[in-house]
């Protein structure tokens, strides 16, 4: 997995919109109104400019079939303008890159965030072999644009096989193969109706200067919080698999055969237990600190034993400070948090997204070992 942190290669055209704060990655943070920005996106009134993510596509008539046989997913079947994501995981299962897939026909498109669009292009084109498939980073001359439900643009979506190249995410609903282990009558993702749409980056001007409302990134993060949706460039790290984040939900099939991690997967899935679990975090504003990517969670009890660390967080309109969390396994799901940051002990109240009984889908029971006494 690449760093989060980035240098913006250009400044997005909305840049020249009143308010504009740089999130910086060369797009909008937010235009100086993040509570109202964020109001409108989740009214599906507002897009988000999303044009520092990368753009990658894989085409030739083996595409669907080599990428089916290297991800977590089942690609085989994907019609065109079908939406899915697929995970590259390495020989341990661990999580290296994530991919949200569009088919059109001709061309398979994967929406990455930005650190990952080279080192996953590379990575894909050593994988070529004699196949018939080409790989090619197209975030030079194509953007996305982000929404919360369909959005009119005023300027044309990317159709070049005839078909629009919207990504829908499949995150409202458990996939077909996949598993959620978070309850599936409480999750807040079944109202999440993101979606990302391509445009020619040369029509991103007329996009900024038309009166299309638009929120920044700020806004998207605290609904996708909310919802409970895992990001790559922040809720994964080096020791990172599926099941803590709860990503077998619409990034995994569990039936789809052999790939790389696929054992770890299934061991994980069938008898063992991730070794931790992602939670939501209800903070305690009245310091006005928000606690940021990497800040120890410990016990509130116990501020010395540290069980996990912050992975995303935001001041959500309704909700107020929210941040998601990655925490041991073992950690009591009903004890009270705390994080600590900039030197200030932040309450938190955990709510459970992955329980700590995941896991062990498979209910074998633990044989003795050979030759142990039963006393």
């Amino acid at each position: 997995m690449a760093d989060a942190d980035q240098v913006p290669a250009v400044v997005s055209p909305f840049s020249g919109r009143d308010g504009f704060v740089d999130d910086g990655t060369g797009v909008a943070a937010h235009y100086g109104t993040p509570v109202a920005e964020q109001r409108a996106l989740a009214a599906g009134t507002a897009i988000v400019d999303l044009s520092s993510r990368g753009v990658l596509t894989v085409s030739g008539p083996d595409r669907l079939t080599w990428l089916h046989s290297l991800t977590s997913q089942s690609l085989t079947g994907l019609a065109p303008g079908d939406s899915t994501e697929t995970l590259l995981l390495d020989a341990n299962g661990r999580l290296e890159h994530a991919a949200r897939v569009v088919d059109d026909g001709e061309t398979t498109w994967l929406l990455v965030d930005l650190p990952e669009a080279e080192p996953l292009r590379a990575w894909l084109d050593r994988m070529r072999f004699m196949l018939r498939v080409e790989v090619a980073d197209r975030t030079a001359d194509v953007a996305t644009i982000g929404s919360l439900g369909d959005v009119a643009l005023p300027v044309p979506v990317l159709a070049p096989a005839g078909v629009p190249v919207v990504w829908v995410d499949p995150w409202s609903e458990v996939a077909v193969g996949g598993h959620s282990y978070a309850d599936a009558e409480a999750h807040p993702g079944r109202e999440w109706t993101a979606r990302e749409t391509l445009v020619a980056r040369s029509d991103l001007d007329a996009l900024a200067a038309s009166s299309v409302p638009a929120a920044g990134t700020l806004a998207l993060e605290a609904l996708r919080i909310e919802a409970w949706r895992p990001r790559l460039t922040t809720e994964v790290d080096e020791r990172s698999i599926p099941h803590e984040l709860d990503w077998m939900r619409s990034a995994v099939h569990l039936a789809k055969g052999c790939y790389r991690g696929q054992e770890t997967v299934a061991k994980v899935h069938n008898i063992g237990h991730p070794p931790r679990r992602l939670v939501m975090l209800h903070l305690d504003g009245s310091d006005s600190v928000l606690p940021v990517h990497g800040d120890p969670v410990v016990l509130a009890a116990d501020t010395g034993r540290e069980v996990g660390h912050v992975t995303s967080s935001a001041v959500h309109h309704e909700l107020g400070p929210i941040a998601l969390a990655l925490v041991k396994r073992t950690t009591d799901e009903t004890a009270p948090l705390a994080v600590l940051s900039a030197d200030i002990v932040v309450a938190a109240s955990p709510q459970t997204i992955v329980p700590a009984s995941a896991g062990a889908s498979a209910g074998v029971p633990r044989l003795p070992r050979l030759g142990a006494v039963r006393r």
